[in-house]
């Protein structure tokens, strides 16, 4: 067996921030449901701007109606979450703009929607943005950048088919 072997086979996959902030470890993220990872394995960013970019190419999935979160399938199968807030389904809408709708192809960098944060933190909320690999347990490494800041489409979490 050559010394490389055991990653024949394996690929790594990246995605992109999909907003520009401070990315923190999802342990830290004020809400137990992305805190103890029971959606999925992921991060989270501190964003310092309320655009929303698709983190890579991929099918959107789901776009909540209230427009505070959406799912994105990506071309190789990883199953995304994007929420914007905490509690933030609350607002039931006020504040969101979704900008891409269920079955929209999209293309690593396509704004997604758009918060006012600003308008959101007024109403008491976290603004928090946790990324989360729903289906994580269909991946192997998922390695996440949870210190220092990123820029939109700049990598902040790899894994593993």
């Amino acid at each position: 067996m050559g010394l490389f072997d055991f990653m024949k086979g394996k690929k790594e996959l990246s995605l992109g921030a999909p907003v520009k902030g401070e990315c923190i470890p999802i342990g830290e993220v004020a809400d137990p449901t992305f805190a103890d990872e029971i959606l999925g394995k992921g991060m989270a960013i501190r964003p310092s701007d309320g655009r929303v970019y698709a983190p890579a190419d991929g099918k959107i999935s789901t776009v909540f109606p209230t427009g505070h979160a959406v799912g994105l399938t990506t071309a190789d199968g990883a199953e995304l979450l994007i929420h914007v807030g905490l509690d933030t389904v609350q607002l039931k809408g006020k504040h969101f703009q979704a900008l891409v709708q269920a079955d929209q192809q999209v293309k690593k960098g396509d704004l997604l929607l758009e918060a006012d944060l600003e308008a959101i933190r007024g109403e008491g909320y976290d603004t928090v943005i946790p990324m989360i690999i729903c289906n994580s347990d269909e991946f192997s490494d998922i390695k996440c950048k949870t210190e220092g800041t990123a820029d939109i489409g700049e990598q902040v979490m790899t894994y593993s088919k």
